[in-house]
């Protein structure tokens, strides 16, 4: 990543540019911390910044790895990854592929759960792209 983001609002904007929106917790973690801690916030924000952009790997490939190792954990948070993977240039085989390969270490868990986290990065796409066109009307 090239600019160096420096304020929450241009921090918020990264996960704009991530996913099209800034994710529920990550908004309230955002309100919650620039009310009490707002120097601990930049930190966390620069800290993520850090290795969410390595210089060695492309966006593509770092939110497929997020996607397979939050997949595999069985978080909540892979369909978001998934998300910033597909805006990336990922394809839909590829998701499929890391839920395989989820599958592998964590077992029927990931396998089965995967046709609805592949849903539900669908929805989340429908929104990100609906709310990128009422955006651009205004």
């Amino acid at each position: 990543m090239t600019d160096r983001p420096e304020s929450p609002e241009d921090y918020r904007a990264t996960y704009e540019r991530m996913l099209g929106f800034v994710p529920p917790r990550v908004a309230a973690r955002f309100e919650a911390s620039e009310q009490t801690d707002p120097e601990l916030l930049l930190a966390q924000e620069r800290l993520r910044n850090m290795v969410m952009y390595p210089e060695a790997l492309d966006q593509k490939t770092v939110q497929l790895v997020l996607f397979g190792i939050l997949h595999a954990k069985l978080s909540d948070a892979a369909k978001l990854h998934g998300l910033a993977a597909l805006r990336a240039g990922a394809g839909w085989d590829e998701l499929r592929a890391v839920i395989d390969l989820a599958f592998l270490f964590t077992g029927y868990s990931a396998i089965n759960r995967g046709p609805q986290v592949l849903a539900d990065i669908a929805e989340l796409e429908k929104k990100a792209e609906k709310k990128a066109k009422e955006g651009e009307k205004q």
